[in-house]
């Protein structure tokens, strides 16, 4: 199950454009707590903290606990995070706070188990993934790390779908309609070569209708 991943964090008095400018000339990324029917919080965020997490990947999945100076630590889901258009660092990330008993909204990986001994791919077959990441409704104290389908009998033509994940830990999907799809063994593909065919020769005549009239021969030289 994913583990909670605590982040210090410093609270801040202001909010506005200027207040969030003036955190960023101190160094920090401004970030907001909101939800649960509370009021939200501002706080700001050292960025070495916050480039951990992204360069970790799945970091929509994961639980923060943010822990804010001088105060409680809130129990979180990291929902946005904007980043500056030229340096691509992060300058301002939205937090999620978790209320008690309800279940969470959150995106899980997907691992494919044996795709070396699949037959449908040892046979040439291609895996298309449709879905590397399922949306689910979960418990915020039972969120996956990751879902795993096992290709092992799957042959080309196959697909797998949300009931060929082996263990859904309690979570529900949200797509509720039907059993979709995840990922299918699709044919092997051939490069076939195409040459185009070859234009027909156009008579001499012809060629010269589409121009136009045909000159007039020119006359003949006159005998001494």
């Amino acid at each position: 199950m994913v583990q909670t991943i605590r982040i210090e964090a410093e609270a801040r008095e202001r909010a506005g454009k200027g207040a969030a400018r003036a955190t960023r000339r101190g160094g920090l990324v401004p970030a907001v707590i909101y939800g649960a029917k509370q009021e939200a919080t501002l706080v700001a965020l050292d960025p070495r903290d916050i480039m951990k997490e992204l360069q970790k990947g799945g970091w929509q999945s994961h639980l923060y606990e943010v822990a804010v100076k001088g105060g409680a630590a809130v129990r979180t889901l990291m929902r946005d995070v904007q980043f500056h258009p030229v340096t691509d660092r992060p300058i301002h990330v939205d937090f999620q706070r978790l209320a008690p008993g309800a279940r969470i909204r959150v995106k899980v990986p997907v691992h494919f188990e044996n795709e070396a001994s699949a037959p449908g791919l040892k046979a040439g077959g291609v895996l298309n993934v449709v879905r590397r990441e399922l949306e689910v409704y979960a418990d915020p104290d039972a969120v996956p790390e990751r879902f795993e389908i096992d290709l092992g009998a799957t042959g080309i033509g196959d697909s797998l779908r949300w009931s060929s994940v082996k263990d859904a830990f309690g979570t529900k999907p949200t797509i509720a309609d039907r059993d979709f799809v995840v990922a299918t063994i699709a044919p092997p593909t051939t490069e076939a070569e195409i040459v185009a065919p070859a234009a027909p020769e156009v008579p001499e005549a012809t060629k010269q209708k589409a121009g136009g009239k045909a000159a007039a021969p020119a006359p003949a030289a006159k005998k001494k």
